[in-house]
């Protein structure tokens, strides 16, 4: 009874009564009709279900599922979550976008342009010690608003290997090289295309045969040695030939009005960019290289107390070695070919040999043109010799990692603590390729704040997953040859890079300025190279560098610091036609990025993150269509 009476005072509606056969039958008949009517209203039935299909199906089962009782005093069922205007590019309205506007071509003469290295403003800076040939980028009012375009009959480059041998002429149409080191056997003009024999101004037998005799000398081929540096390195052929030694070289060299040293480099398939030693640290953290190397570079080492060579010493690891071949190396054999007196020749290797002997490096060998140093494995003996060498002192309460527009001083860079002699200060590192997945010492030793070993393991598991889901949606990315230098904008760890290490290409990991850079020296533990770069500014480099751009969360990062097109129109320049860019972010965040995109010669697409639809960070995928100078599309 009290039961009876309860439902009459609630006034239950018929239908509360219990259900018939028939009645739930017609019920699950129109849930049906209902679920297929909508699905073919949003776009017809898929064999891939979308987010927006699911979120369907979703609310179909939601009603069906409920029972059709009509309780009294309740609201209403809260309406299920609809992604269709965050999750998929089919669901997004043409109204939450702007109108993108159409970003025009600049003049010709800007198809070389480097905004950060531009010859004409370069030269309202001092001449003294080259630094009117470091970075001065332009302020907000200089930039350019335009598309940077390749010169006429522009063609991709050649696919590596071959790439290493040979480049197009129109590509980089620059002849003056060839004429002035016809006789050094470093480029030459066939036809259409330039040949890289190898050769260069101390290798006359070859960079290969060079590369055999340094080897002789230290260990090149047992994996202790992976991330090397190149300085003044004109047209990478150093660099180039030790790729087959699994060794990555970064080279660079001062952008010159006519030579384009570090172009020809790019188009080789060889990591190079614009760079060099003037008044600035170069952009990479203390302890970051195995190896560096000057081959008739015409770097002044002994001038200025030694500041270059202390710079040296800042960026080599523990242990790592200097290589110099050309004056004054040699100078008894080569004063006359150099123009230069034997006695100006002595006197200037003898001031070198006093340099790296003040900065307690240990002279290995010299024999014939190459003579090399090793750094100190830690600085127990360094700082007890300080009592005798008052010249250089350690540096004290400087950050050496430091190097986005910091000044180069005359200091040693004072190594991690160590307690034996026998000790590698920092840590030691494991042998290529072993080191790539290892715990690098920088985290294993906590000096990264909040990077636990554990979180590294478990990124570099995650850039596994990523990188193979890039490759199930980009077609192209599987494919031997068609991407070789890649640029990632926000490298983090390098797990990117680490993720590709069995593919024919290279990562260049940018590590911005404005985040946690302390990571930049944990992509040089792992065998990577890499650089500090803030992406409101240009990249030291020349245009159409890259095949492909991964940029992971740089829109959220700069989201109050610039433009975005500011960082769009920069990835556009140094992307090659044809290139490819994965945009990793919010979906909100590229809604507004592909806005711009489609004003920029660009085809783009918002696919789904790789944890399926219902995740809000998705990917922008991009291809640069190909048009040069001269284009009726301009």
């Amino acid at each position: 009874m009290a039961v009876g009476a309860a439902a009459t005072k609630l006034h239950l509606s018929p239908f509360a009564r219990r259900p018939t056969l028939h009645q739930l039958a017609a019920v699950a008949v129109l849930c049906s009709l209902s679920y297929l009517a909508g699905v073919w209203h949003h776009g017809g039935l898929t064999s891939t279900p979308t987010a927006h299909s699911v979120s369907i199906a979703t609310t179909a089962a939601v009603t069906c599922a409920t029972p059709s009782r009509s309780l009294p005093n309740r609201a209403s069922p809260t309406p299920p979550l609809d992604f269709r205007a965050h999750h998929t590019a089919e669901g997004l309205s043409a109204a939450s976008a702007p109108t993108p506007r159409a970003y025009e071509a600049c003049p010709a003469r800007y198809s070389e342009y480097t905004p950060c290295e531009d010859v004409e403003r370069s030269l309202r800076f001092p001449r003294d010690r080259l630094v009117y040939r470091e970075r001065h980028c332009p302020a907000g009012g200089e930039r350019l608003r335009c598309l940077v375009p390749a010169p006429r009959g522009y063609s991709n480059p050649f696919p590596w290997p071959a790439s290493r041998d040979v480049a197009w002429f129109a590509n980089v149409p620059h002849k003056e090289l060839t004429v002035e080191k016809a006789v050094q056997n470093w480029i030459r003009v066939d036809g259409d295309k330039f040949r890289f024999p190898g050769g260069g101004t101390m290798f006359p037998n070859g960079a290969s045969a060079y590369i055999d005799d340094i080897g002789k000398l230290i260990p090149l081929h047992d994996g202790s040695i992976r991330t090397a540096l190149d300085t003044g390195c004109g047209v990478a052929s150093w660099g180039a030939y030790l790729l087959s030694r699994n060794i990555l070289a970064m080279s660079f060299a001062p952008r010159d009005s006519h030579e384009a040293q570090v172009q020809f480099a790019l188009e080789r398939g060889v990591p190079a960019m614009i760079g060099v030693l003037a008044s600035n640290r170069l952009p990479y953290p203390a302890r970051a290289f195995d190896m560096a190397h000057c081959s008739r570079c015409l770097i002044p080492w002994q001038l200025y107390d030694g500041l270059y060579l202390i710079e040296v010493d800042r960026i080599l690891r523990p242990g790592g070695y200097w290589i110099l071949s050309g004056p004054p190396i040699n100078w008894k054999k080569h004063a006359k070919g150099w123009q230069r007196t034997k006695e100006d020749l002595n006197a200037e290797q003898q001031a070198i040999e006093a340099v790296a002997k003040s900065l307690c490096w240990k002279k290995i060998k010299e024999v014939g043109d190459i003579a090399i140093w090793q750094k100190p494995t830690n600085h127990i003996h360094c700082k007890a010799s300080r009592k005798l060498i008052k010249s250089p002192p350690f540096c004290s309460n400087n950050n050496p990692d430091a190097a986005w527009y910091d000044k180069m001083e005359a200091c040693i860079t004072p190594l991690p603590q160590a307690s034996d002699i026998k000790e590698v200060a920092g840590g030691a590192l494991k042998k290529w390729p072993q080191r790539l997945t290892a715990v690098p010492p920088r985290i294993a030793s906590g000096s990264i704040e909040g990077v636990t070993d554990e979180m590294f393991k478990e990124d570099t598991k995650l850039w596994k997953k990523r990188v193979g889901h890039y490759k199930s949606v980009i077609s192209q990315f599987g494919q031997k040859g068609r991407y070789r230098n890649l640029l990632d904008m926000n490298a983090r760890f390098g797990g990117f890079a680490a993720a590709l290490v069995g593919d024919p290409m290279w990562v260049m990991n940018m590590v911005p300025t404005v985040g946690n850079s302390t990571t930049l020296g944990v992509i040089f533990e792992r065998g990577l190279i890499g650089n500090y770069q803030d992406w409101c500014e240009g990249m030291s480099t020349y245009p159409r560098t890259y095949d492909l751009i991964h940029a992971d969360s740089v829109f959220s990062l700069y989201k109050d610091r610039c433009e975005m097109d500011t960082i769009l129109l920069e990835m556009d320049r140094i992307l090659r036609p044809e290139g490819t860019v994965i945009i990793r972010d919010d979906v909100d965040l590229l809604v507004k990025i592909k806005s711009i995109a489609d004003g920029m010669r660009w085809n783009s697409q918002i696919v789904d993150h790789e944890d399926g639809p219902l995740v809000r960070e998705k990917l922008l995928l991009v291809v640069k269509t190909y048009w040069t100078l001269g284009d009726e599309k301009q």
